[in-house]
Protein backbone atom coordinates (compact mmCIF):
# COMPACT_ATOMS: atom_id res chain seq x y z
CA UNK A 1 0.00 0.00 0.00
CA UNK A 2 3.28 2.20 0.55
CA UNK A 3 4.14 2.04 -2.40
CA UNK A 4 0.99 2.57 -4.45
CA UNK A 5 0.88 5.97 -2.50
CA UNK A 6 4.40 7.09 -3.56
CA UNK A 7 3.29 6.41 -7.17
CA UNK A 8 0.28 8.16 -7.07
CA UNK A 9 1.96 10.80 -5.56
CA UNK A 10 4.71 10.75 -7.78
CA UNK A 11 2.35 10.35 -11.11
CA UNK A 12 0.19 13.39 -9.76
CA UNK A 13 3.63 15.78 -8.33
CA UNK A 14 5.06 15.56 -12.06
CA UNK A 15 1.39 15.96 -13.81
CA UNK A 16 1.02 19.20 -11.83
CA UNK A 17 4.79 20.30 -12.59
CA UNK A 18 4.20 19.43 -16.01
CA UNK A 19 0.82 21.48 -16.40
CA UNK A 20 2.86 24.65 -14.85
CA UNK A 21 5.90 23.93 -16.26
CA UNK A 22 4.28 24.49 -19.85
CA UNK A 23 2.25 27.76 -18.53
CA UNK A 24 5.48 29.25 -17.43
CA UNK A 25 7.78 28.14 -20.38
CA UNK A 26 5.85 29.30 -23.16
CA UNK A 27 4.10 32.61 -21.43
CA UNK A 28 7.59 34.26 -19.21
CA UNK A 29 10.58 31.92 -19.56
CA UNK A 30 11.20 31.14 -22.92
CA UNK A 31 8.38 32.06 -25.56
CA UNK A 32 8.84 31.70 -28.79
CA UNK A 33 7.29 34.86 -29.62
CA UNK A 34 8.35 37.95 -26.77
CA UNK A 35 5.10 38.29 -24.84
CA UNK A 36 4.21 34.78 -24.65
CA UNK A 37 2.49 32.14 -27.22
CA UNK A 38 -0.33 30.01 -28.22
CA UNK A 39 1.61 27.08 -27.10
CA UNK A 40 0.65 27.72 -23.89
CA UNK A 41 -1.99 25.77 -24.35
CA UNK A 42 -0.57 22.59 -24.77
CA UNK A 43 -1.34 22.80 -21.09
CA UNK A 44 -5.01 22.00 -21.31
CA UNK A 45 -4.59 18.95 -22.63
CA UNK A 46 -2.79 17.78 -19.02
CA UNK A 47 -6.27 18.86 -16.96
CA UNK A 48 -8.32 15.52 -18.90
CA UNK A 49 -6.28 12.95 -16.67
CA UNK A 50 -5.66 15.25 -13.96
CA UNK A 51 -8.67 14.56 -11.59
CA UNK A 52 -8.58 10.72 -12.36
CA UNK A 53 -5.22 10.95 -11.50
CA UNK A 54 -5.47 12.33 -8.54
CA UNK A 55 -8.59 10.40 -7.36
CA UNK A 56 -6.38 7.22 -7.95
CA UNK A 57 -8.47 5.64 -11.00
CA UNK A 58 -6.76 3.07 -12.66
CA UNK A 59 -8.51 3.64 -15.82
CA UNK A 60 -6.74 7.34 -15.80
CA UNK A 61 -3.46 6.12 -15.23
CA UNK A 62 -3.60 3.56 -17.97
CA UNK A 63 -4.47 5.82 -21.20
CA UNK A 64 -2.87 8.66 -19.14
CA UNK A 65 0.37 6.18 -20.07
CA UNK A 66 0.22 6.97 -23.84
CA UNK A 67 -1.14 10.18 -23.31
CA UNK A 68 1.71 11.45 -21.86
CA UNK A 69 4.28 10.08 -24.51
CA UNK A 70 3.05 13.21 -26.80
CA UNK A 71 5.00 15.66 -24.37
CA UNK A 72 7.90 13.15 -24.17
CA UNK A 73 8.06 13.54 -28.17
CA UNK A 74 7.96 17.37 -27.99
CA UNK A 75 10.08 17.56 -25.12
CA UNK A 76 12.82 15.29 -27.22
CA UNK A 77 12.64 16.96 -30.16
CA UNK A 78 12.37 20.55 -28.79
CA UNK A 79 15.95 19.49 -26.55
CA UNK A 80 17.12 18.90 -29.91
CA UNK A 81 16.03 21.86 -31.89
CA UNK A 82 15.89 24.71 -29.17
CA UNK A 83 18.98 26.75 -27.67
CA UNK A 84 19.55 27.72 -24.27
CA UNK A 85 16.63 27.85 -21.90
CA UNK A 86 14.38 26.71 -23.81
CA UNK A 87 16.26 23.38 -24.44
CA UNK A 88 16.82 22.97 -20.67
CA UNK A 89 12.92 23.56 -20.64
CA UNK A 90 12.50 20.54 -22.57
CA UNK A 91 14.76 18.53 -20.80
CA UNK A 92 12.84 18.92 -17.55
CA UNK A 93 9.74 18.12 -19.51
CA UNK A 94 11.17 15.02 -20.92
CA UNK A 95 12.09 14.18 -17.39
CA UNK A 96 8.59 14.93 -15.75
CA UNK A 97 6.87 13.00 -18.70
CA UNK A 98 9.26 9.99 -17.62
CA UNK A 99 8.62 10.25 -13.99
CA UNK A 100 4.97 10.34 -14.90
CA UNK A 101 4.93 7.53 -17.09
CA UNK A 102 6.69 4.93 -14.99
CA UNK A 103 4.62 5.96 -11.82
CA UNK A 104 1.67 5.44 -13.87
CA UNK A 105 2.69 2.18 -15.31
CA UNK A 106 3.51 1.06 -11.94
CA UNK A 107 0.11 1.96 -10.51
CA UNK A 108 -1.19 0.51 -12.77
CA UNK A 109 0.39 -2.61 -12.55
CA UNK A 110 0.12 -2.79 -9.11
CA UNK A 111 -3.37 -1.65 -8.63
CA UNK A 112 -4.46 -4.79 -11.31
CA UNK A 113 -4.35 -7.31 -8.30
CA UNK A 114 -6.79 -4.96 -6.13
CA UNK A 115 -8.74 -4.48 -8.56
CA UNK A 116 -8.81 -7.86 -10.04
CA UNK A 117 -10.17 -9.02 -5.88
CA UNK A 118 -12.68 -6.79 -5.99
CA UNK A 119 -14.39 -8.40 -8.96
CA UNK A 120 -14.24 -11.79 -7.73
Amino acid sequence: MQLINALKLGASCSLIALILLSLVWETVLAPLKPGGSLLMLKAVPLLLPLFGILRGKRYTYQWACMFILFYFTEGVVRAWSDNGLSAQLAMLEVMLSVIFFFCAIYYARHTRTMHDEKQT
